[in-house]
């Protein structure tokens, strides 16, 4: 198992280009599985969530290859085992977006329950009521969701609000279930995040009807079958926050390449509240940081608000803020583990329920502390680039499923960063 040996104080200044969403390829190669024939993706990085989700494509029938340029190739001629495999399917939650258009292309799907996740309870109800409303006969067996529709789907209007909001994995199963479904299909209460959009407009390019694109409202016009597609995925406004904070945290100048600010107007906006000068660039922007890290106060919502993806980072920028702070999150309640890791490098976090209170401290101390997910790993990284000493990173695989060889990115604009077996 791997660590990260970081060692801070460093500067960070020179250039990082930011790569293709996780977020979005996901969902993305899902869809292929709803057009029988080879489909091209570009973007798409090379992240372990990436490679899980191409084991449980092949597992389906489907046929993956990277091409020389980098583009991922999806084969889905042949689905003849509609059944995503528990040992797969445990891996990443977001597996359970191939139920909606495994649904939908054969009638039948089964796809293991996602179980449990670091960073709170994430239920899957909202994804199965949504196709029951488009007809699926839908059950559990163990451990696995069974859902039918052998005389195939039929439009409805559907509200897909919970209890904390929209959900993005579930409008994406329900729209692409709807994309085949008989008739008109109303999405109410759908998610409007950026990466949904990307996947309606690549649904669209395979020969879909969706309107009210990146609105709360969309309207699916269900065709007979859907055909291959060459698309590119949209640039990860997560990664281009984390590297936001990263020139932030270590008082340094990033310019990023590939960076669609439209997209992070709500990060954009609390950044640049903190202090950050953050200036617009014809591919990106330029970010930096040379005064005193002021307050913020911030609570995570669905988008256009600040994405709850960013929360840990924030909170590790916000550590060293001149005066007390508080984060709200208000997507995931749970999703505070990194709070007890970040005070063993001598920040001031409080946790109150779901809440975190931060008395800024005037400088991070190294210490060896544990990733417990994906963003809370980043926040740790970057807590490590700020603090004085030694920092271990311990368990980076989780940084790998969201972050390409983000040492190697870092290293070259001014970081410290060994990678190194344990």
């Amino acid at each position: 198992m791997d660590i990260f040996r970081i060692e801070g104080p460093v500067r960070l200044s020179g250039s990082v280009n930011i790569n293709g969403s996780k977020n979005a390829s996901l969902p993305i190669m899902a869809a292929t599985i709803l057009a029988a024939g080879k489909s091209t993706l570009s973007s798409v990085p090379y992240l372990s969530d990436i490679s899980v989700c191409g084991q449980l494509l092949s597992q389906l029938g489907c046929k993956i290859s990277r091409s020389s340029n980098g583009d991922l190739c999806i084969d889905s001629t042949v689905i003849d085992n509609p059944v995503g495999e528990y040992e797969i399917v445990c891996r990443m939650r977001a597996s359970i977006c191939i139920l909606g258009p495994l649904l939908a292309r054969c009638g039948r799907a089964e796809v293991s329950m996602p179980g449990g996740c670091a960073i709170g309870d994430r239920p899957i109800d909202i994804h199965v009521r949504g196709l029951q409303e488009l007809g699926a006969k839908i059950h559990l067996k163990n451990g696995y969701i069974i859902a039918e529709a052998p005389n195939g789907l039929k439009g409805k209007e559907i509200f897909l609000g919970g209890a904390f909001g929209s959900t993005v994995l579930g409008t994406a199963n329900v729209l692409m279930a709807a994309t085949l479904a008989k008739g008109k299909t109303i999405i109410e209460s759908a998610a409007c995040e950026p990466e949904i959009a990307d996947l309606a407009n690549c649904l669209n390019k395979m020969g879909a009807k969706i309107t009210g694109i990146g609105s709360p409202r969309l309207t699916v016009k269900g065709v007979k079958e859907l055909q291959p597609a060459e698309y590119k995925v949209i640039p990860d406004r997560i990664e281009a926050g984390t590297f936001m904070v990263a020139a932030a945290i270590t008082a340094g100048e990033l310019h990023l390449h590939n960076c669609r600010l439209d997209d992070m107007m709500a990060v954009v906006d609390k950044l640049r509240n903190t202090g950050i000068t953050i200036d617009a660039t014809s591919d990106g922007c330029v970010v930096t940081r040379k005064g005193p890290i002021k307050t913020g106060d911030i609570t995570t919502q669905p988008y256009p608000g600040f994405p709850t993806d960013l929360q840990a980072q924030l909170m590790a920028l916000l550590s060293l803020a001149d005066g007390n702070s508080i984060i709200i999150e208000k997507i995931f309640p749970d999703r505070f583990m990194h709070v007890a890791e970040l005070n063993r490098m001598a920040a001031n976090l409080r946790k109150e329920s779901a809440a975190v209170i931060i008395a800024g401290v005037k400088k991070l101390i190294a210490a060896p502390v544990m990733a417990s997910d994906l963003r809370a790993s980043a926040a740790l990284v970057l807590a490590g680039m700020a603090a004085e000493g030694t920092t271990i990173v311990n368990r980076v695989y989780h940084i790998d499923r969201g972050y390409e060889k983000i040492e190697e990115r870092l290293n070259p604009v001014g970081a410290k960063i060994t990678r190194e077996s344990d």
